[in-house]
């Protein structure tokens, strides 16, 4: 099985060799077929901290570093 990528704008990068990347998709309401952006939130682990806000990259799943950081930062777009 692949490991699922996102892409998604850095929104912090105060933390060390971790930035935060939120994530838009749009998703389609099941009665009234209105479509809307949801945002999610990622944290991502960014070992030589070059990643900064404002900047798009593509993260990739991998195993769990920490408690709530199981995400890499791959590239910048």
């Amino acid at each position: 099985m692949s490991k699922k990528l996102l892409q998604g704008i850095v929104v912090s990068d105060k933390m060390q060799k971790t930035v935060v990347v939120e994530v838009e998709s749009i998703k389609e309401h099941p009665k009234y077929k209105r479509r809307y952006k949801t945002h999610k939130r990622f944290k991502a682990h960014d070992e030589t901290r070059q990643y900064h806000v404002g900047d798009k990259v593509v993260i990739e799943e991998t195993k769990p570093m920490s408690k709530d950081k199981n995400w890499i930062v791959i590239k910048k777009i």
